[in-house]
Formats: structure tokens, sequence, C-alpha cells
């Protein structure tokens, strides 16, 4: 499969800003979560675990785009 454009109001966008936005938005939400429940307090580095789920999360949005 071919990743084309997405015409988002008039301005196309490449398919992979769009992958980006919906990982950030499921970070945010695993974020919250994680932080509330305490467990960000039990990691090393939060931020490099946090980035790393992002990575981790994008990959499988690609993937699932990708067919």
């Amino acid at each position: 499969m071919t990743f084309t454009e997405v015409d988002v109001f008039g301005v196309y966008m490449a398919p992979i800003s769009l992958m980006m936005i919906a990982a950030w938005m499921a970070i945010a939400v695993l974020r919250f979560a994680l932080g509330h429940l305490g467990v960000l307090r039990l990691v090393w580095h939060p931020a490099l675990f946090l980035f790393s789920a992002y990575i981790i999360i994008l990959g499988c949005i690609t993937l699932a785009v990708a067919g």
C-alpha cells in the first residue's frame, strides 16, 4: 500500500504527521493513567520510558495503516 497525502481542511498533510498526532494523543492518555496509578515513579527514567512507548505506539499505528 502506498501512502498518499491527506486533505485536512484544504491543507495537504503527510499521513505520518496524522499518525504522529494519533500516537501523541494515545501517549497523553497513557501518561495520565500511569501517573495517576503511580507507575511512572517506579521506572528509572520516566521521560525515556514515555518516549519509548511513543515510538512503539507510532510503529504499531504505522503497521496497522500499512496493512
